[in-house]
């Protein structure tokens, strides 16, 4: 079985597709705050997928870390205005610290190929 790596790195590659899953990285944005960050970061989902050959409605699962609970309805509402609602993906959300104080959140998305 071929194994794609999409922007590989010394220490990750963004993206791995093999056996018509599409696994990514952790994503997360840049901006001053939580909706500026989501956007961001999902805009780099939908690009990493999209080069994978796959898109938002072939998602199958997502975990998503926030710092702080307390950006929970904000993160849900650029969430919600994100996913496709007729294919949402099984979802768990919960509260970690992240790579660096600055990071607010981070998206970890795993979906089909198209």
């Amino acid at each position: 079985m071929t194994i794609t790596r999409i922007e590989p790195g010394a220490r990750m590659s963004q993206a791995v597709v093999h056996n018509g899953i599409v696994y990514l990285a952790g994503q997360v944005g840049h901006g001053a705050d939580i909706t500026a960050q989501c956007q961001d970061a999902l805009a780099q989902v939908d690009r990493l997928l999209a080069e994978a050959g796959s898109d938002k409605s072939r998602l199958l699962t997502t975990t998503i870390w926030l710092a702080d609970m307390a950006d929970f309805a904000a993160m849900n509402a650029v969430w919600d205005s994100w996913v496709d609602a007729a294919n949402p993906p099984a979802r768990a959300t919960g509260e970690a610290k992240l790579a660096t104080p600055d990071y607010l959140v981070e998206f970890i998305v795993t979906a089909a190929l198209a």
